[in-house]
């Protein structure tokens, strides 16, 4: 099966469905391919740094954050299909959220946090590599970084959920007569 990608119907390119092996494989992709989750679908225009893979909670690790130019945060959870305990994915990642909300009420440690995993992956702090992204200056990344906060305290989080397929009776999904 073949995908083809365009950016408002030009510069069009097909690209080859790919199988992960491992979970950890698809992290990789994700976190070095950010603009292949489709938030462009939800929000028009909407793009996504992915800042860290395994983000430590009091939960567990979370599979990869990331931060968009509003200011809003995602915990972004992997799955592959032939994953036994799929089912319990959404449960899975609103723990991770409620874990974020509770213990980085401090967001200081929640930004030293993020700089651990920045830093070694791009040689920069979270804060450089955040305008680098977004294409900010100072005065403008403040106002993210005020954004961030808020959501962050208040626990406005966004979920994404991430497979590498599915099958058509979507059998991991519980339904009520």
């Amino acid at each position: 099966m073949s995908i083809i990608i365009s950016k408002e119907g030009s510069n069009a390119v097909k690209i080859d469905k790919a199988d992960f092996k491992k979970e950890g494989h698809l992290q990789d992709f994700i976190h070095n391919n950010p603009d292949s989750i489709p938030l462009y679908e939800i929000q028009e225009d909407k793009k996504l740094f992915v800042a860290a893979r395994e983000f430590p909670t009091e939960s567990g690790p979370v599979d990869a954050i990331g931060v968009d130019k509003d200011g809003d945060i995602y915990i972004i959870e992997t799955k592959l299909f032939k994953n036994p305990d799929k089912r319990t994915v959404i449960a899975q990642v609103l723990d991770y959220g409620a874990s974020l909300w509770k213990h980085f009420r401090d967001f200081d440690e929640f930004t030293t946090k993020l700089n651990e995993k920045v830093q070694p992956k791009f040689n920069l702090t979270f804060e450089e590599k955040v305008k680098e992204i977004f294409d900010l200056e100072d005065e403008n990344f403040q106002s993210l970084r005020d954004s961030i906060k808020t959501n962050l305290q208040s626990g406005n989080i966004k979920f994404v959920i991430l497979m590498d397929s599915l099958n058509e009776r979507s059998d991991w999904c519980t339904s009520v007569p």
